[in-house]
């Protein structure tokens, strides 16, 4: 790395964010993983280690794997954490102290996965499939459709989750609308075929991810961020689109901020893809373009394959992210499977040390390194 481009990665990187009450010494985010690490739900002493060597490495905000929220159809695998129960939020409380005593920052994801059954390892097999429609992201009935008294109790999950995240000493939550879990198959025409309130155009289809924002806003402080990550492709579907138009992403995105949400963390395979035509602006541009609230890009940051699993990732470098965040087009930069391959990556990729990065392989998947 030249000194020239060393200089421009720390003065673009390198800036302070401030958001609510959180202020962030640089713009890097260790991006939500499914790790399954936290037997029974519970995560431990590994997991808080885990985070902590991240923070201790300089990453200005970590957000957790998704956990589960407290409701019986949360999810199927029973090494997920949960978000609720003594002994599993006391596995949380050991680790936000881990994270701040490193330096850190750090904001759970509140996670349900709807009619997504994840195969759990051991999996939870009692766990019911309910979804918007009970339509899978496949598109067969495969699960039962939400009453109004389901969605109540989901609701209800997300705003004891979010409390708890607040009296914890969280700086934050986010609240997983993407990927085809949950709230997102309210947001996708595909698997949500409803004909009440929930249902229908975007505005209808958006209803049930503003009322949790809005229910958590109302339980939190009010400088308590909130942040709500979603994206068009899902598991399997990466063609799939809940806005076919920047006009539809913007009736989506302002419901969700007149609900409450302080920022928004739009996944992308690679975040150097342009959204819709006639623009570069990728889905983070957008988002920050059409809401006027902050924006987080993630898709590959630092690799040169989308997906790469069982083989060594190509590291690339990171000149056209820096680009697009000097012109301000998005706020924050998420990191994900480069900070698994190696926890000290922001802290070589600012010194210029790049040729010392431990690539990602799909072999780390197995371990909390």
């Amino acid at each position: 790395m030249t000194t020239k481009l060393l200089e421009r990665t720390n003065d673009i990187l390198v800036r302070p964010f401030s958001i609510g009450r959180l202020t962030l010494p640089n713009r890097v985010v260790m991006a939500p993983m499914t790790r399954e690490f936290s037997p029974g739900g519970v995560p431990g002493h590994g997991v808080a280690q885990y985070y902590a060597r991240r923070a201790a490495a300089g990453i200005g905000l970590i957000v957790t794997e998704g956990t589960y929220v407290g409701h019986e159809s949360a999810g199927s695998s029973a090494r997920v954490p949960h978000f609720y129960g003594d002994e599993a939020l006391a596995g949380w409380s050991a680790v936000v102290d881990a994270v701040h005593q490193a330096g850190g920052r750090i904001m759970p994801q509140l996670w349900h996965v709807g009619m997504d059954r994840m195969v759990g390892n051991p999996p939870v097999p009692d766990a019911p499939r309910i979804g918007p429609s009970g339509i899978a992201l496949d598109g067969t009935a495969s699960g039962r459709e939400m009453t109004q008294a389901d969605i109540d109790a989901v609701i209800a999950a997300y705003v004891t989750a979010a409390v708890s995240a607040e009296a914890l000493g969280f700086d934050g939550i986010e609240i997983h609308g993407a990927h085809g879990y949950l709230i997102d198959q309210f947001l996708w025409a595909h698997t949500n075929r409803r004909t009440d309130v929930y249902g229908g155009d975007v505005i209808g289809r958006t209803r049930f991810a503003a009322e949790i924002v809005a229910a958590c806003r109302d339980s939190v402080a009010g400088d308590f961020p909130i942040f709500f990550r979603f994206s068009q492709w899902k598991v399997g579907h990466y063609r799939a689109r809940i806005a076919q138009t920047p006009h539809e992403l913007e009736t989506m995105l302002g419901l969700l901020v007149d609900a409450g949400v302080d920022a928004f963390h739009c996944s992308t395979r690679r975040l150097q893809f342009p959204e819709f035509e006639g623009s570069d602006l990728n889905l983070a541009g957008w988002a920050r373009k059409l809401s006027g609230k902050p924006a987080v890009s993630v898709g590959s940051v630092g690799l040169g394959d989308e997906f790469p699993h069982m083989s060594p990732g190509k590291v690339t470098d990171i000149g056209e992210l820096l680009d697009r965040m000097e012109r301000d087009e998005f706020d924050l930069v998420a990191v994900g499977r480069a900070l698994l391959g190696d926890p000290e990556w922001l802290t070589k990729v600012l010194a210029g040390r790049t040729d010392e990065l431990t690539h990602f392989h799909g072999g780390l998947l197995g371990s909390l390194r």
